[in-house]
């Protein structure tokens, strides 16, 4: 009886080494794509981060490349789109940075001169007094901190519906319940969105900072977030945002990476 032939090795993906959903995470990694993240981490830092999203995506790409599932000039369809990027924030006289593929961010840096520091969203929380890990229950971050953690990455950012469903998803993943809670911070991010839909200037439309302010006290149950929260919540941003993308350190973000700590934590 013949035996099945090996399948051939499809390579390191964007999933394997990052936090990323959907059609990007299924891509593989790839020189060209790496080449970019280096670039932008070059232009708006200075140099090359250790430990950001260039130097995880070289080593990914060079593997890759030895192994030979991609050539040394190959870039992956994320790239050619225009998916590889850098964004930097003002929060708080703290700057920070923020790498995204595909949308979804993947790393984040915090940096108040003259230091540079390598910072996930969820660190990011508790340096800043948001949360901590055990912070608002013994569990770990909760779902409420990961809100108000949005407030420093995302909070200059009009609502919109994605937001909006995304709070949404948040807020019944925390409280357990189905129904939008009166009063509660899904229900203002859903006024938010509809009134901004009908407010041309940006200046003039409600923040997310405005809605995610003290979530925690909005919420009448909390608990600490975990992975399926932010699939979950993943899902919502992405199937109600018109490029099926999250934003970069925006609700879902912030909800990923306070998972990701609380499982670092019970490992």
């Amino acid at each position: 009886m013949s035996q099945e032939k090996p399948r051939k090795e499809e390579g390191i993906k964007y999933e394997d080494v990052f936090n990323v959903q959907g059609d990007t995470g299924r891509k593989t990694v790839a020189p060209k794509d790496a080449a970019m993240m280096q670039k932008a981490e070059t232009q708006m830092l200075g140099k090359t981060q250790k430990g950001g999203a260039a130097a995880t995506m070289q080593s990914a790409a060079s593997k890759n490349e030895r192994d030979g599932v991609v050539g040394h000039d190959d870039m992956s369809k994320v790239a050619a789109d225009g998916g590889v990027s850098i964004t930097e924030t003002n929060v708080k006289g703290r700057h920070v940075i923020s790498e995204s593929i595909g949308g979804q961010v993947v790393e984040q840096f915090s940096h108040q001169n003259p230091a540079l520091n390598t910072m996930t969203p969820a660190s990011l929380v508790e340096e800043m007094g948001v949360g901590a890990a055990g912070g608002g229950s013994t569990g770990g971050i909760t779902i409420g901190e990961a809100l108000e953690a949005t407030v420093l990455t995302a909070g200059k950012k009009p609502v919109e519906w994605s937001d909006a469903a995304a709070i949404q998803a948040a807020e019944v993943r925390a409280t357990g319940r189905t129904n939008i809670v009166p009063g509660g911070v899904a229900a203002a991010a859903q006024s938010a969105a509809t009134l901004n839909a009908r407010t041309t200037k940006d200046e003039n439309k409600t923040k997310l900072a405005d809605v995610l302010t003290d979530a925690t006290s909005k919420l009448p149950a909390d608990r600490p977030a975990t992975r399926r929260d932010a699939e979950g919540v993943t899902g919502a941003e992405m199937r109600n945002d018109p490029s099926l993308t999250t934003h970069p350190g925006g609700v879902s973000a912030s909800v990923a990476a306070a998972a990701r700590l609380n499982q670092n934590n019970i490992n």
